[in-house]
Formats: structure tokens, sequence, C-alpha cells
């Protein structure tokens, strides 16, 4: 059965349950007519489909939420996974469009294993995480999240060849293909090191602060051990000096992290800005 709510219980039984399970909510009214037509379809595929649970929201008695989500014309059906909205259709579909749309968005048994990866990632259980990524793969070999997943704790060990593999394998109509070739890039900061390690850069420094090849070391370095903000001051240092120094390495390097970071943060912002006095 559907559990009809208001906005006062909104935030509550949509919004936060929607990150243990996902929750679909179907925005109605009494007087529509295709809305009842939709009502019973929705709540016999919810019966029979532990994968989500149903809500009904009845707009007139909502006007804040309609409001808030862009409630134009209903019925409208949007599916809340993780506190947003994952997808939404509108109209009264029929049974088999639905179990499509819910098919085609709920998350899979291998989407499970990767949520449960990023969840042990964060809480510091590396083991643990490599494990429920491996149990994504063994699910959908193409899991792009479960790839990119491995291929981020690859190259933090700088195995080049597992972050080949698992980059490789995500689809490049994925929105973690990105991200995955950045990966593929950022295997330059490990094999700079075997030429020049930090250590190494260091002394260098200490004397002559000039050293283009220290410096990019050291960014390197840096870069490698996740040490953003000092990997990026120390690309800048070279950049500063010589911006087509080895074919502009260092301008490089810096676009490498500002792609490993997103465009969005604010390291990416504040260097960005930096990089295009020198540049």
């Amino acid at each position: 059965m559907a559990m009809e709510i208001g906005e006062a219980e909104f935030d509550a039984q949509v919004l936060e349950r929607s990150h243990e399970l996902p929750v679909l909510v179907d925005f109605w009214a009494q007087w529509c007519g295709p809305c009842r037509m939709l009502g019973p379809v929705l709540e016999q595929i919810a019966e029979g489909d532990e994968r989500f649970v149903l809500v009904k929201i009845d707009t007139d008695q909502a006007p804040r939420i309609s409001a808030r989500y862009g409630i134009r014309s209903i019925p409208a059906v949007k599916l809340f996974i993780n506190g947003k909205v994952a997808a939404e259709f509108v109209g009264a579909l029929p049974g088999g469009s639905i179990r499509k749309f819910l098919d085609e968005h709920l998350p899979s048994p291998a989407d499970d294993h990767a949520q449960a990866g990023r969840a042990k990632l964060a809480a510091g259980d590396v083991a643990a995480a490599r494990t429920a990524f491996e149990a994504a793969l063994g699910l959908d070999a193409a899991h792009a999240g479960a790839n990119l997943a491995l291929a981020r704790l690859a190259l933090d060990e700088g195995d080049a060849e597992a972050v080949e593999r698992h980059a490789e394998a995500i689809r490049w109509d994925a929105p973690e293909h990105e991200q995955a070739e950045f990966l593929r890039k950022a295997l330059i900061f490990h094999a700079e090191l075997q030429t020049l390690d930090e250590t190494t850069a260091r002394t260098r420094l200490g004397s002559d602060d000039g050293d283009l090849d220290a410096w990019y070391a050291l960014g390197c370095a840096h870069a490698a051990a996740h040490r953003w903000e000092d990997a990026l001051q120390a690309f800048l240092e070279s950049v500063m000096r010589k911006n087509k120094y080895r074919d502009a390495a260092a301008h490089k390097a810096m676009l490498i992290v500002f792609g490993l970071l997103g465009h969005d943060h604010e390291l990416t912002d504040a260097y960005q800005r930096k990089l295009q006095i020198y540049t």
C-alpha cells in the first residue's frame, strides 16, 4: 500500500528515507482523472517490488512541496534516491512502461555493493571497500562506479596496470568516464617519482629554488599523496618560472589535478585563476 503524507512528513518520509531505500512519490489530486487511473497501477507494482516504497502526496494539500519540485502537471511521479530526484515521469503510464522505468533507474544488486563499498571507504576500511567493489564487478563487470573506485585505489598504490584495466572497463558514455581518463593521466605522478623522488627534489630546491625539474617532481610527490594544495603550488612555481618547460609539463599536471578534484572544488577555482596569470 502507498503511504499518504503531507508537507510536514515530506523530509522524513521521502528525503531521509531515500538514503536507505528509494522512494517513489506520486504527486496527484482528487479531481485528477488520470491520477485516479495511475494510482492503483502504482500500488499494484509497489506491492510486488521490495526495491522501493511508494508515497502519495495530494498537491492541493501540499502547495509548498509542489512548488519546490516544480509540479505543473499531474500525475507527476518522481523517484528519490539519496535525498535527490533520480528520475521522473509525467502522465498515466501503463504498468509495463512503469516497470521499465523502475528497472532502468532503481539501484541494482551491483549498485548496492558499490554503495556499501563507498560507505566502507568513507569509514576508512579500505579492505572491506575493495571487497564490496569487487563483489559489484562480480555481478556487473562493467559497473562504472565500482571500476572507478577500484581505479582510484589502484592509483593510490601506484598499480598502473590495474588503473588501466578498470578505466578501460568504463563505457565512454558513462558519467564516470571523464574521471577515469584523469586517473589514467595521473599515473604520470607516480612514474615521475621513479626518476626524482621527493627527498632528492627537496634537497635540490634547497640548493637552487629555480630547479624546474625539482619543482615538478615535488608537485608529483604531493599529488601522489593527495596533498592537492601543495601539489598545485609546486607545479605553479614551475609554471611561474617557465611555463613551456618540458612541453608545459607542470601546466598539464595542474589540469590533471583540476580534473581529479572536480570543477566545483575551491582549489580548482583558486588555482585556475592563478594559472591564468602566467599562461
